[in-house]
């Protein structure tokens, strides 16, 4: 009989590098399996052809590079880029219920990209020439940026944050954010509203390799550069206070984790629109097994989420195929009885 001494999967469980390792295993695995996965069956030998070049048929290589494998990478760059975000949004405000989706970063954002695609022919003509391709996801990121600090600086007093004024305030600017962006709706053409309808339900259909090379910069430079706010986040839970005492720069720290979380958010929805949830599921679920250190659950929250995403969306284009379900709304689906779970679990104990 196995005790918790000698049980594999609690040694994994309870070893942090081990377990990152292993989630990465587990990342590679399903990202192979959605490869295959389709209205064409592609079995394992002809996928590994198709990825080196050695495919035998030209119509399954094209099924592969061309329309498959950007799907799968733009998951795990949207996944990555929301769990991580979701991380240190927790950190930074130090509350386990802080996610980009709920207090209005996502939403923000949106309504960011969708001022370009209503707007960007007239108002924003100059900037969006001048900017090409690159002006979606900027504009995204100003947007979430935006709410971000507002968020910031309505939810934090002295030191502390008050997270009924955080889910408060998130309500009213995603509320802000869905009515700004209905009035956008309103003067649109047909051909935006389509676009729209994409930003509202989120989904990874119209991945392409020009929609990779425009978000993974951005979103990669968050993954890589926000696990190194990880010990200044560490210090943050104990408080302001006592992270200047031990010699950190708060406002710098504050600002960096701000700046990559909009970076990443931004990015993300200007291509996948608005997937909610990733980033309050992914680290929970790492915290539980890592327990409250940064180092871990910031890079576990990336792979989760990355996990989360692309699990997603297989559903999402396998449930009820040939159609596909908007996958924000499988993510709404997990996410949502997950939050009400929090929210139990936090709620004040009162004997009779």
């Amino acid at each position: 009989m196995l005790t918790e001494s000698n049980n594999p999967l609690s040694t994994v469980l309870k070893n942090p590098p081990w377990l990152l390792f292993w989630l990465g295993v587990f990342l590679f695995v399903l990202a192979f399996y959605s490869l295959s996965i389709g209205a064409m069956s592609i079995t394992p030998y002809d996928l590994l052809a198709s990825l080196i070049g050695q495919a035998d048929q030209p119509q399954t290589a094209m099924i592969i590079t061309e329309i498959r494998l950007p799907r799968v990478v733009l998951a795990i760059l949207v996944g990555a880029g929301l769990g991580i975000s979701g991380a240190a949004m927790q950190g930074l405000f130090r509350n386990p219920l802080a996610d980009p989706g709920l207090v209005g970063v996502s939403s923000g954002a949106a309504l960011g990209a969708v001022m370009i695609i209503v707007l960007g022919a007239t108002w924003f003509h100059g900037w969006l020439s001048y900017l090409g391709a690159a002006a979606l996801p900027l504009a995204a990121f100003l947007g979430g940026l935006a709410v971000t600090s507002l968020i910031y600086r309505l939810a934090t007093r002295n030191g502390r944050t008050d997270v009924g004024l955080m889910l408060l305030a998130g309500v009213a600017l995603n509320a802000m954010s869905g009515a700004a962006i209905g009035l956008l709706s309103y003067f649109a053409s047909a051909e935006q509203l389509r676009s729209l309808t994409f930003w509202s339900l989120g989904s990874l259909a119209s991945a392409d390799w020009s929609s990779i090379s425009m978000v993974s910069v951005p979103i990669l430079l968050a993954v890589i550069w926000l696990p190194f706010s990880a010990r200044g986040l560490n210090a943050f839970l104990m408080g302001e206070a006592v992270s200047k005492h031990m010699g950190y720069n708060v406002k710098q720290l504050k600002w960096m984790v701000i700046g990559l979380t909009a970076l990443a958010v931004g990015a993300a929805v200007s291509v996948s629109g608005v997937i909610g949830f990733v980033g309050l599921v992914a680290p929970h679920i790492v915290r539980s097994l890592t327990g409250p250190d940064h180092r871990w659950v910031m890079p576990g929250s990336a792979l989760v989420g990355a996990l989360l995403v692309l699990g997603a969306d297989l559903i999402a284009r396998s449930l009820l195929a040939p159609s596909e379900i908007p996958i924000g709304i499988i993510m709404s689906a997990i996410g949502g009885p997950f939050f009400l779970w929090l929210l139990m679990q936090r709620r004040p104990r009162v004997g009779f």
